[in-house]
C-alpha cells in the first residue's frame, strides 16, 4: 500500500512538471473585435471577452491546459505607460509560478510591436511570452484571429521558445520583439521584419525556428519595473521638409526627459532643427536619432557629429521602439555614453 502510494505520488509530480500550462491574458484589439457586417471593414476593436473568443477555436485544450485572464478591453492605440506596466507586473507575477509553462497575450496590431520590445526589455524569466493579435475582427469572412491564436498558444507550449525573449505570432510567422514591425494598415500579412526576417513558423501548431535574437533581452537586461509606477516622458519628433523645429522647444517645456528624432534619410533633421536638439541636449535631455523609413540603421557621426552634440543614435530601432529603450534607459541612468552601451547591447 506504501508502495502504490509513492508511485502514485511520483506520477503525479511527473505529470505536474511535464503539464503544458499557459496563460492567455486578453487586452482587447481586432481579436476580440465585432462588426455589423460579416463583410464589411467597419468594426468596434475589444468587444467580445476572451472566454468567447477562445470558445470556438477546435483543438485548442489539446495544445495545453489554458487560463485565461481579461486584464483590459480596449483598442492598442489607448496603450500607454501606465498599461504597460500593467501587463508587465502581471507577465513577471504568472511566470514566477512554477505551475506556468508560457504566456499568451491578445493585443491590437496598432502597438503590439511596441508592447512587445517593452516586455522583451522587462520580463524577468526565460519562459515563452507570445504576443498576437489579428487583421480582421472576429466577425469577419475569413477572420485571421483564431489561427493566429492557435499558434501562438502552441508557440507559447513549445520547449523551442524558451529563451528566445517575447515574441510575436501572426499569420503562421514568428517574429523577435525587437524587429517586428506593422508594415501594412488592412493585409493579413501585416507584420514584418525589415532588417532580419522571419525568426520560424508555426504551421497548424508544428513550430519551427530558423534562429535566435543576438541582443541581449528578459533575465539578460539591467531593467526591472515590477515596482515602477511611472515612467519617463520622452516624446518623438517627426522630421520633414519644413518641419517646424519650435515644437522641440515645446517638448523641452512640457517636461520631456528624453527626445527621438524620428529623421529623414539617415536619422536626419534641419541646421536649425539640429541646433535646438543640441541645446536640449545641453540641458540634459536625452537626444536619440533615429529614422522613420521602415528599415536600415542609423549610424553615429555619418552626417551630424553625435559625440560632440552628445546625442545618441537608435542603431536600426523603429522611433517607437527607441523612445521605449530611452524611457527605461532613463530610470537607470542620464550618462550619454552609458545610454549608447545601452542601444549597443539591447
Amino acid at each position: 500500500m506504501k508502495l502504490l502510494k509513492i508511485i502514485s505520488l511520483f506520477v503525479f509530480l511527473s505529470c505536474s512538471a511535464q503539464a503544458k500550462n499557459v496563460v492567455i491574458l486578453a487586452t482587447g484589439g481586432t481579436i476580440a473585435g465585432a462588426g455589423d457586417s460579416c463583410v464589411g471593414s467597419k468594426y468596434a476593436p475589444g468587444k467580445v471577452g476572451i472566454d468567447q473568443v477562445i470558445k470556438n477555436i477546435p483543438g485548442l485544450d489539446k495544445l495545453a491546459d489554458i487560463r485565461t485572464e481579461q486584464v483590459m478591453q480596449i483598442a492598442s492605440q489607448d496603450f500607454n505607460d501606465v498599461t504597460w506596466l500593467t501587463i508587465a507586473k502581471r507577465v513577471n507575477e504568472l511566470l514566477a509560478q512554477s505551475s506556468v509553462k508560457g504566456l499568451v497575450i491578445t493585443h491590437g496590431t496598432d502597438t503590439l510591436e511596441e508592447t512587445a520590445y517593452f516586455l522583451n526589455l522587462v520580463v524577468k524569466s526565460k519562459k515563452p511570452v507570445v504576443l498576437v493579435g489579428a487583421m480582421r475582427a472576429s466577425t469577419s469572412l475569413s477572420s485571421d484571429g483564431a489561427l493566429n491564436l492557435y499558434n501562438a498558444v502552441a508557440l507559447a507550449a513549445s520547449d523551442e521558445a524558451y529563451g528566445k525573449g517575447v515574441l510575436v505570432m501572426m499569420n503562421d510567422e514568428i517574429y523577435a520583439a525587437r524587429d517586428v514591425a506593422k508594415i501594412s494598415t488592412t493585409n493579413v500579412s501585416a507584420f514584418k521584419s525589415p532588417n532580419s526576417g522571419v525568426m520560424g513558423s508555426v504551421l497548424y501548431g508544428a513550430v519551427k525556428f530558423y534562429y535566435s535574437p543576438l541582443r541581449a533581452h528578459t533575465s539578460q537586461t539591467v531593467f526591472d519595473v515590477r515596482k515602477a509606477e511611472s515612467l519617463p516622458k520622452v516624446e518623438i519628433i517627426y522630421a520633414y521638409a519644413g518641419v517646424d523645429v519650435s515644437m522641440i522647444d515645446y517638448l523641452i517645456e512640457s517636461g520631456a526627459k528624453g527626445i527621438i528624432l524620428a529623421g529623414v534619410g539617415d536619422g536626419n533633421i534641419s541646421k536649425q532643427g539640429v541646433e535646438k536638439l543640441a541645446k536640449a541636449a545641453k540641458k540634459g535631455v536625452l537626444i536619440v536619432r533615429s529614422a522613420h523609413l521602415g528599415s536600415g540603421l542609423v549610424e553615429p557621426n555619418v552626417e551630424i557629429e553625435d559625440e560632440k552634440l552628445g546625442f545618441v543614435t537608435a542603431d536600426n530601432l523603429s522611433p517607437q521602439k527607441a523612445r521605449i529603450l530611452a524611457m527605461l534607459a532613463l530610470t537607470k541612468t542620464n550618462d550619454v555614453k552609458k545610454v549608447r552601451g545601452m542601444f549597443a547591447k539591447y
